[in-house]
């Protein structure tokens, strides 16, 4: 174990903050990012390619009430529960870098495994979301130009896989983004302007949109549980504490400040776009926005470039944790340029990208894995598991209200997790009738 030795940014931090808190052993960077750059990380994922499913897959399942009540309340819980797991990064004197150090820390090593399989879970099946995302963005312009016929949503996935691969290998660490963050944020205005300009003309021009929410009643119970799990997968990354890993200390204090930017300013482009997309179009709204949008073929394909490009950084950042525990365990140190370290990148990350789009092309069904995702992973880490480790870690500093409080969310969140999962796998079950495997979706 080594110290952490990065000095904190002033003097009453200095005064708050113990130099001799221990960092884990690891290959890639820790304490070197203020928490404006994490921020930024928190935002680009949360204004991810994703942004453009909103409007069709939580919006038009739950209507303008059960839509905008959602996601304010989902707003508010996923910060709380954000913040008491920042809160906990420095537990017992060591700065807790990977979400399943944490676990073992308060449950024991048992819980390690657990904790790290939710996590992959997670991770994975958000990144085969980024992969869905991407190809449908790369098909939608290739649409544009009228060669749908040719270029097929396989094709397209696949395409999108291997510049994933070739960004990953170029990148060894999450620290390492940097700029890239700011094109990140430049390609999501980009998209995210576009679709809300396009969307807002369209919505101006058109007839009065059907806004009533459609099928049978045990269809509706289904589909309303599965964007429930959206709703929570829209604000919540599965790896604050990988992220927080990389802020300079004080790690909590930061972390906090990043928070902040995150639930303020960097959800107001997300709430813009899924609230028009879903006013121009109603119930009739696509899975992806850019799908429904009219407008100049340029800027269309701007648009759909933009979310490309977009969708390959973003997997970046969730899959980091994958790497790190690949270049940890295997001992891939120095510089990113040495010949063993690059053939490493390469036959691990390229290993890790060529099976996650494997599985994109094969069931390329985007809003119900995002229901799943939310329910197999993100409830548990994010609301279930964050909230009985604060009651665990803090027992004796709370007051009887506090516990129940956090008791209230651990029940809660459990059986919303077993009912969103039930549901997600039975809308996956029915596309997959629907729909043959390596569909043109």
């Amino acid at each position: 174990m080594r110290e952490a030795n990065m000095m904190p940014e002033t003097t009453n931090d200095v005064e708050d903050y113990k130099l001799n808190v221990e960092v884990p052993e690891t290959t890639h960077a820790v304490s070197t990012d203020s928490w404006l750059q994490a921020g930024f990380v928190l935002t680009t994922a949360v204004n991810s390619v994703f942004v453009l499913g909103y409007s069709g897959t939580i919006m038009v399942p739950l209507g303008w009430i059960g839509g905008v009540v959602g996601l304010l309340l989902a707003t508010v819980l996923s910060l709380n529960a954000n913040m008491i797991l920042a809160k906990l990064h420095e537990l017992g004197g060591k700065r807790h870098i990977r979400y399943r150090d944490l676990a073992a820390q308060i449950y024991g090593r048992r819980a390690y495994a657990i904790t790290w399989g939710m996590q992959y879970v997670n991770l994975f099946m958000i990144n085969i979301g980024f992969l869905i995302l991407g190809g449908s963005a790369l098909k939608a312009c290739f649409a544009v130009f009228n060669y749908e016929d040719t270029m097929k949503l396989p094709y397209c996935i696949a395409i999108t896989g291997f510049a994933c691969t070739l960004f990953a290998i170029s990148t060894p660490h999450l620290s390492a983004l940097r700029v890239w963050l700011g094109c990140s944020t430049v390609l999501s205005l980009i998209y995210i302007i576009v679709a809300c300009v396009l969307a807002a003309k369209d919505g101006i021009n058109a007839p009065p949109r059907d806004y009533s929410i459609h099928g049978k009643p045990s269809i509706r119970i289904f589909t309303t549980i599965g964007a429930s799990a959206n709703l929570v997968f829209a604000f919540n990354t599965g790896m604050l504490p990988e992220i927080q890993a990389t802020v300079r200390e004080p790690a909590v204090k930061n972390m906090i400040k990043a928070l902040y930017f995150q639930f303020t300013i960097g959800l107001v482009p997300m709430f813009a776009i899924t609230f028009i997309g879903y006013w121009a179009y109603g119930a009739a709204t696509s899975a992806y926005l850019l799908n429904s949008v009219s407008g100049p073929l340029w800027v269309r394909a701007a648009a759909n470039i933009s979310a490309f490009l977009q969708s390959i950084i973003c997997l970046h950042i969730f899959a980091s944790p994958t790497y790190e525990y690949l270049d940890t365990k295997f001992g891939i140190r120095g510089s990113a340029l040495k010949l063993n370290n690059l053939a490493f990148r390469i036959a691990a990350r390229g290993g890790y990208l060529v099976i996650s789009t494997l599985v994109s092309a094969l069931l390329p069904f985007l809003g119900d894995f995002e229901s799943l995702t939310g329910a197999l992973s993100t409830f548990p880490l994010t609301f279930i598991l964050a909230n009985h480790m604060y009651l665990v870690a803090k027992k004796n500093k709370l007051s009887l209200s506090q516990k129940l409080w956090h008791w209230f969310n651990v029940v809660i969140f459990a059986i919303m997790s077993v009912a969103a999962t039930i549901a997600s796998l039975r809308l996956i079950a029915l596309d997959s009738k629907q729909f043959h495997v390596f569909a043109d979706v």
